[in-house]
C-alpha cells in the first residue's frame, strides 16, 4: 500500500493514488489513441480503506477508459461489493496459498518439503538482511539467473531501478541462504498489517543443487510466527489461471490453506473502449481489457 511501492512500478505506468480510499493505480498510454488507462500495481492491488474504493471508482468519470487489476485475497470486501465497485468484470483469478501462522507447522508442511528442509539446513544458513536495501547486488545477480531461466518479459522484468526501490520500501524482509560466505538464494516479503506477502524468490545454479528454496521457506515460516503475525501469503501459481505447475505445487506444501484472488475491470469511457477495440480488430476474447489482448505474453 505504500506510495514508494507504486513508484517502484513508475517504468510501467504513472503513479495515482485514489484520494479516499488511498490505494494506487498506474496509469498508462493506450498505444495510438491518446487516451489513458489504468492497472493495479504489480501482483495485488492494496488497499488502506476498502470502503471507499467504490466512491473512488465512480469518481474517475471518463478521464480514463478502464481499469484492471487483481485484489488482494486479504482484502477487507466481499464478492458483492467487489461487484459494486467494477461493474464489468468480477471473476476468480487464482487460488492463493496461505499460511495460518497460529498452526503448528508440522500439522500442514508436506513431509516431503520438511525432509528436504531439513537437508538444506543442514549445509546452508539462513538470515535476514540488517538493510534490505543492501542485498540489491546480489538479489539482482540472482534474479537474473531466474529471468534467464524461465525467459521472464513484461511487467515482472523488473530493473536493477526498480529492484532498489523495492527493497527501500517500508515492510520488506529479504531473506537469504549462504553457504559459506557465497549466497544461494534469496526471498522478498513485505510485511503489511498482520501478514507477510511472499513477493520474490531467486536461486543461483549452487542454490538450485542444494535445494535452498526448501531452507528459505522452511526460516520464513519460524521468522515470520516469532514476529507476531497471523498470515502469510504465498501467491499463487505463475503466469494467468491456474496451472499445475512445480510452482504451485511446491507452494502448496507449505501452506495450511488457499484465499480467492479476484481479477476485477471496469470501464469508464464506454464508447472509448469500444472504439479501441474495433481498432484492434481483436477476436472475441474474455481478457480484459479486449483492447490489449496479448500485453504479457
Amino acid at each position: 500500500m505504500h506510495p514508494a511501492y507504486a513508484e517502484s512500478l513508475a517504468e510501467f505506468g504513472s503513479p495515482r493514488q485514489l484520494a479516499r480510499c488511498g490505494a494506487w493505480l498506474l496509469e498508462r498510454e493506450i498505444p495510438g489513441s491518446g487516451r489513458r488507462d489504468a492497472m493495479g500495481c504489480y501482483p495485488i492491488f492494496s488497499c488502506p480503506d476498502w470502503s471507499q474504493l467504490r466512491s473512488d471508482l465512480d469518481a474517475v468519470g471518463d478521464d480514463l477508459v478502464s481499469v484492471s487489476l487483481v485484489a488482494d485475497p486479504f482484502g477487507e470486501y466481499d464478492e458483492a461489493y467487489l461487484k459494486e465497485c467494477f461493474r464489468d468484470v468480477v471473476a476468480p483469478f487464482k487460488q492463493h496459498f496461505v499460511v495460518d501462522l497460529g498452526l503448528p507447522a508440522d500439522s500442514f508442511v508436506h513431509a516431503h518439503h520438511r525432509r528436504n528442509a531439513r537437508k538444506a539446513r543442514r549445509v546452508l544458513s539462513v538470515e535476514r538482511y540488517a538493510r534490505a536495501p543492501d542485498a540489491l547486488d546480489e538479489w539482482t545477480a540472482l534474479y537474473g539467473v531466474l529471468s534467464e531461466r524461465h525467459a521472464i518479459e513484461g511487467v515482472a522484468a523488473f530493473s536493477k531501478e526498480s529492484f532498489a526501490k523495492q527493497l527501500g520500501v517500508p515492510g520488506m524482509v529479504a531473506l537469504r541462504a549462504t553457504e559459506g560466505e557465497t549466497t544461494t538464494g534469496m526471498l522478498l516479503w513485505y510485511v503489511q498489517g498482520d501478514a507477510a506477502y511472499y513477493h520474490l524468490g531467486a536461486y543461483s545454479a549452487r542454490g538450485y543443487e542444494l535445494r535452498a528454496s526448501f531452507a528459505l521457506f522452511s526460516h520464513a515460516l519460524e521468522y515470520f510466527a516469532g514476529r507476531g503475525l497471523r498470515w502469510l501469503n504465498l501467491g499463487g501459481a505463475a503466469g494467468a489461471g491456474e496451472t499445475a505447475s512445480g510452482l504451485s505445487r511446491f507452494k502448496e506444501g507449505w501452506s495450511s490453506g488457499v484465499r480467492t484472488a479476484y481479477f476485477c475491470g471496469r470501464i469508464f469511457d464506454r464508447k472509448g473502449y469500444e472504439e479501441l477495440v474495433a481498432a484492434r480488430n481483436a477476436p472475441p476474447t474474455a481478457y480484459f481489457p479486449a483492447y490489449r489482448l496479448g500485453e504479457f505474453r
